[in-house]
């Protein structure tokens, strides 16, 4: 018999090693690909959350009123789809580790609130904290990451935001990135916020992790000014600090990832009406997510135009996904610019001084030339205001704004 030469030894002994290529090729093949976490917000997340107004007076009755007046209201209308119960729900873990709700405050469960609030078209969301207790004290998810995520998916969660309190020395990339991992695991496509507070600078690297993500200390409901919670905690921040902070960060928001400036403070009583008219003006510049935090059964109807202007909400929810920067300062006088997905631009003309002024916004500040025509349209007013060259001046109330439109 003929033995094999080494040519067919060496044949031979490969045979294993392709199979075992094709093997794995063929399982990576098989494996599901893991989802496309942006594809859950292509643009900023528009909603309602229980904190800014109610803190920890949160129950069913409350959650069920704010979902039929989301609908009743309009704002669902407008654009206003998730409904989310931030802190104290939860009062504990079972024998077994699961999170528990308060079985007084919310006697018919958490699976069925969620139902009603879908029953309403809207989208339920919830809140937990990524460290050992939530900021007011409740069970954290640290250690019970996957635990939590199977639950919140068999309870039909769409949205869940994640504090950053009780956190110790965790790593914020790596705690969130656990339980990015956990939602996934689940199968449920679940928008994730993570309120981190800009601490660790979220915006470098949380791009594939969350959908949005917090980047300065809580809003209070003011116009301006830092004030600290207590001598072992930071800041609150005014309205215009935390404007101010979104300003150099622009470029790191997109569609499926946004800078969170944090909640609407619209209609609680601590600004005037032509101040949450900037607010929510300004949040629109800044591709924000809209969440309303006002008590939406006992809305002025002031408050309701606000919230419900659909040309301004439109400038929010351009699908080009990009966030609004500062193009112009000329002391308290400002010119904050949007550009648009057709390549129209949208504009905010803010004045910060005590007394009304003229400011005007010039084309070629906001990237047009300046021979260029372009239509002006007010959107507060809901008026065109005509073709205007090189420049367009408006006098702003003080604390105000004229938002505007511009198509060449």
């Amino acid at each position: 018999m003929r033995r094999p030469g080494p040519q067919m030894k060496r044949f031979v002994a490969s045979i294993p090693l392709v199979i075992i290529f094709l093997s794995i090729i063929a399982a990576a093949q098989e494996s599901p690909k893991p989802p496309d976490i942006n594809a859950y917000a292509p643009t900023p997340p528009m909603g309602w959350n229980t904190w800014n107004k109610f803190a920890c007076n949160v129950d069913e009755k409350l959650i069920r009123g704010a979902a039929d007046a989301l609908v009743s209201s309009g704002m669902k209308d407008a654009g206003y789809h998730y409904l989310v119960i931030d802190d104290c729900w939860q009062v504990s873990r079972d024998g077994k580790g699961n999170i528990v709700a308060d079985p007084q405050r919310f006697p018919s469960g958490i699976k069925a609130l969620a139902a009603y609030v879908h029953h309403k078209g809207l989208k339920f969301g919830i809140y937990s904290d990524i460290g050992t207790k939530t900021c007011q004290g409740r069970p954290g998810s640290r250690g019970h990451e996957f635990q939590d995520a199977l639950q919140y998916a068999a309870w039909d969660v769409d949205y869940l935001k994640l504090d950053w309190c009780n956190t110790g020395t965790q790593n914020a990339p790596a705690s969130y990135k656990t339980m990015r991992d956990a939602i996934d695991a689940t199968g449920r496509p679940i928008v994730l916020s993570i309120c981190e507070w800009g601490k660790s600078k979220p915006w470098l690297w949380a791009k594939d992790t969350g959908n949005l993500w917090r980047t300065t200390d809580d809003i209070q409901d003011r116009w301006a000014g830092k004030k600290k919670w207590d001598e072992a905690s930071c800041c609150s921040n005014g309205m215009l600090d935390i404007l101010d902070e979104e300003a150099d960060i622009a470029s790191y928001a997109g569609p499926g990832h946004w800078n969170d400036p944090d909640m609407l403070e619209v209609g609680n009583g601590g600004m005037t009406n032509v101040e949450y008219r900037s607010h929510f003006s300004l949040w629109a510049i800044l591709a924000a997510p809209l969440m309303a935090g006002n008590d939406l059964t006992n809305m002025r109807p002031e408050i309701r135009e606000i919230l419900t202007n659909k040309e301004v909400i439109a400038v929010d929810q351009d699908p080009l996904g990009k966030q609004g920067v500062r193009a112009a300062k000329n002391g308290d006088l400002e010119i904050w610019s949007k550009v648009l997905a057709d390549g129209s631009r949208a504009a905010v003309l803010l004045n910060r001084s005590a007394s009304e002024q003229e400011i005007t916004a010039r084309w070629i500040d906001l990237g047009y030339p300046a021979t260029l025509s372009v239509r002006v349209r007010d959107l507060w007013a809901h008026k065109d205001l005509g073709s205007f060259k090189d420049k367009f001046s408006a006098k702003v109330p003080s604390h105000g704004v004229v938002m505007i439109h511009l198509q060449p």
